[in-house]
């Protein structure tokens, strides 16, 4: 079917004096930064122009941001003549300021049906969305009350909510986390958390409850939103992954749970460090910590600083990162069985210190000291931590070849691969690529050989 030539886009082009190659080379630019590849040129965007091509989302907000930039002003996506194509382009990105907004905020984005869910973006990431979320968080970690009754809240559903709904949530969290940590985030279990959120959770919080009930309830769904956002980081799902970050940030502050609301800007501080925004991952770590002095356990704080040390390293900051793994280990000694911990804390352990450090000193280039707690941390592995022994497999085989220790590389990369085989996770996918590119110098041993051989159906897993 032919197209007709998009007017719009080339008469703002030429009043913006934006050359075609210009504008490709600033969409490039713009996706790099979104941690996207994206490989476009002037005759791309003669494409665009001539003969009407739409290019896949997110590339035209992309167009409307580079061309914002060079005329000073925002640009609306009809103006350069695109429709949003996105059915859902704000769903989960609100931080409503009233309860009764987050509960519309939160249950929106819950109940977009499987084939909608999907339709997020895959690869695109702004750190930028997160900063009127974490402001409002950090000015009020708690809502006054949570009272939803007929009086209060006149189109509530007739669902009386009790204490023990609240704890079957809760439950089939503890269920998830276990599923996540063994087979990882793309697995069909732990799927089966956004259609906990979408069946169980969404009637629930449209019901009516008490204070305390509510708090309860929304204590337990934003564990269960974080989760679905750490699974969808896990898999690649980076922009649903922010859309679930920020309802559980706000779920958190309803239920009033301080410390769970560190752990979700923890968990975006992760997110934005792996993307490349170290600084941005800084600042997230360090406001859960600064909001969780006297509130969180001494594991809580410890672990908040096992992520702060995280985006120290990957900044290049090898002093910073030394005070924060200084300050985790401190933390996590005074730690005792008989804390009163989160449940969702439990994991955090010196094995985890270990594997923390072991990543610091990797992107900090220090091999022996990788080496070291690697050592320490594949020593305490559990089967119940499946995906996490194999991305410190794949850790301690980088260590080794920087070492110069081809065939112990080899090894270890050889058992990461495989595990890599029994778990759903674009990370460990990526981990295993990672190391492939630091063999590649090496590409004619046999060793190396077999293990790129082996890699194939990890490598072949669709990100």
């Amino acid at each position: 079917m032919s197209r007709e030539p998009n007017e719009r886009l080339g008469a703002l082009l030429s009043r913006a004096q934006i050359s075609n190659a210009g504008l490709a080379r600033r969409v490039n630019d713009l996706g790099r930064v979104r941690g996207m590849t994206l490989r476009y040129d002037k005759t791309s965007v003669a494409r665009w122009v001539t003969k009407g091509m739409v290019p896949q989302r997110p590339v035209p907000s992309l167009i409307a941001e580079a061309i914002s930039a060079k005329i000073g002003r925002p640009v609306a996506l009809h103006e350069i003549g695109f429709r949003d194509s996105d059915p859902h382009p704000d769903v989960g990105l609100a931080f409503p300021r009233d309860v009764p907004g987050a509960v519309r905020g939160a249950t929106d984005l819950w109940r977009l049906d499987p084939s909608n869910r999907r339709g997020l973006p895959a690869g695109a990431f702004s750190v930028s969305l997160y900063s009127t979320p974490v402001a409002r968080w950090l000015i009020h970690p708690s809502d006054p009350s949570v009272l939803r009754s007929p009086a209060t809240v006149p189109d509530a559903s007739p669902v009386e909510v009790t204490h023990t709904d609240a704890a079957k949530l809760r439950e089939a969290a503890r269920d998830a986390r276990r599923w996540d940590s063994k087979y990882g985030g793309g697995d069909w279990r732990s799927a089966m958390v956004t259609e906990c959120l979408r069946l169980e959770a969404v009637p629930l919080v449209l019901g009516t409850y008490s204070d305390a009930v509510g708090r309860s309830l929304f204590g337990a769904t934003a564990e269960l939103s974080r989760l679905a956002g750490w699974m969808a980081f896990d898999t690649g799902h980076h922009e649903a992954a922010q859309r679930y970050y920020i309802q559980a940030l706000r779920l958190a502050r309803a239920a009033a749970d301080v410390p769970l609301g560190g752990y979700v800007l923890a968990s975006m501080s992760l997110q934005a460090t792996y993307r490349g925004f170290a600084d941005e991952g800084v600042d997230l770590a360090q406001a859960a910590l600064d909001r969780n002095k006297g509130l969180a356990t001494s594991r809580t704080m410890g672990f908040f600083h096992l992520v702060e040390a995280r985006a120290h390293a990957r900044a290049g900051d090898a002093a910073s990162c030394r005070r924060s793994l200084g300050a985790a280990e401190a933390l996590l000694e005074r730690a005792r069985p008989g804390d009163e911990d989160p449940e969702w804390i439990s994991f955090v352990g010196p094995a985890r210190l270990a594997a923390d450090a072991a990543e610091c000193y990797r992107d900090l280039g220090m091999p022996k000291q990788v080496r070291r707690f690697t050592e320490s941390a594949l020593a305490s592995s559990s089967d119940e931590f499946t995906r996490s022994h194999g991305l410190r497999l794949a850790v301690a085989a980088v260590a080794e070849l920087d070492s110069g220790n081809l065939d112990a590389a080899c090894a270890a990369g050889t058992r990461a691969v495989e595990i890599a085989t029994r778990v759903n996770s674009q990370r460990s996918v990526e981990y295993i690529k990672q190391l492939l590119d630091r063999l590649e110098p090496h590409s004619t041993e046999p060793r190396v050989r077999e293990l790129a051989e082996r890699a194939r159906t990890v490598l072949a897993t669709p990100a």
